[in-house]
């Protein structure tokens, strides 16, 4: 028993250099992951949501992104942000707001290109890019955008201005903003017109009144900040719908400045924007009707994409 004993504490004390050794080794891998956050913030990471198979032939890849950190950020279209095929390169957004962003550009590539990889690099700061790739291929990433959901929920229909021509898609209109140029500081009125096309069962008590559409809009490109300021007509949205006794009451967010409802089933939602700088922005304007209960961002349905291009000197 004491020779088993002696053995033992041996074997324990011949282990402790190793184990040493060993976190030493784990804690300077690991070092990088330990540490503050760098910097220059932590990584963009680009995200490829899904392919739709478009009626033409053609195929829309979907792209998004997660910034954790805890404000946007800005990484120019060039060495730093880029999309390979080159063709398709200065599509995608430069602006990234915190947090998760669904759905924010598609990629359309040719029928007889549908076998090509559609390439998305992101560098941040002295971190390594980060590349997705987005191929037409495994049905667990077909988006069916283009097919009424169990409800009805299709895409909402939007145009730029009061009466632009509607369009519905993740790349569905980009247009020159109609009072281009304007000035540095200007306050700028802009304004889209959406309607919603779902047909929906008209004795399901859910849908005897119109749902809302939902409006944001957002600096997608651009050399400066845009400060958005709300419309005098969507003021009202403010309001916590909700008494205080209701438990939803709790979970009611006003909308920012930039965000706004439509009430339904077609309207206006109008926003102002002043720019910082002079320059070429590009103001993406995504308008859902999540209020559908078929319709989310997780569901990866149902919204439009539509882009001015704000030209400011």
């Amino acid at each position: 028993m004491r020779i088993q004993t002696k053995l033992l504490a041996v074997v324990l004390i011949g282990l402790v250099p190793f184990a040493t050794s060993l976190v030493q080794a784990q804690s300077s891998e690991n070092n990088r992951f330990l540490s503050l956050s760098p910097p220059e913030g932590l990584p963009i990471i680009p995200v490829m949501e899904g392919w739709i198979a478009n009626p033409d032939g053609t195929t829309s890849i979907s792209f998004g992104i997660i910034n954790r950190n805890d404000e946007a950020m800005d990484i120019p279209v060039g060495e730093n942000n880029f999309i390979e095929p080159a063709r398709y390169d200065g599509i995608q957004l430069t602006h990234f707001a915190a947090g998760r962003t669904v759905g924010a550009f598609a990629v359309t590539i040719p029928a007889s290109e549908t076998d090509i990889d559609v390439v998305w690099s992101i560098k941040t700061g002295d971190s390594d890019p980060l590349t997705v790739p987005g191929r037409r291929g495994a049905s667990a990433y077909e988006l069916d955008f283009i097919l009424p959901r169990p409800q009805g929920a299709l895409q909402p229909l939007v145009g730029i201005g009061e009466d632009g021509s509607q369009a519905a898609g993740l790349y569905a209109v980009l247009e020159e903003y109609p009072r281009n140029p304007v000035g540095v500081g200007q306050q700028v009125l802009l304004t889209i017109n959406a309607t919603d096309p779902a047909l929906r069962d008209p004795e399901d008590p859910r849908f005897t009144e119109a749902l809302a559409m939902g409006v944001a809009f957002a600096k997608y490109q651009g050399p400066g900040e845009v400060e958005f300021t709300m419309h005098p007509d969507n003021e009202s949205d403010q309001e916590n719908p909700y008494a205080e006794d209701d438990p939803r009451s709790r979970f009611f967010r006003p909308p920012g400045p930039n965000e706004l409802e439509i009430t339904g089933p077609s309207g206006i939602g109008q926003v102002y924007a002043s720019f910082s700088e002079p320059g070429e922005y590009i103001i993406w304007t995504k308008v859902d009707i999540h209020k559908a209960p078929d319709s989310s961002n997780g569901d990866q349905c149902c919204w439009t994409n539509v882009y001015q291009r704000v030209r400011v000197q």
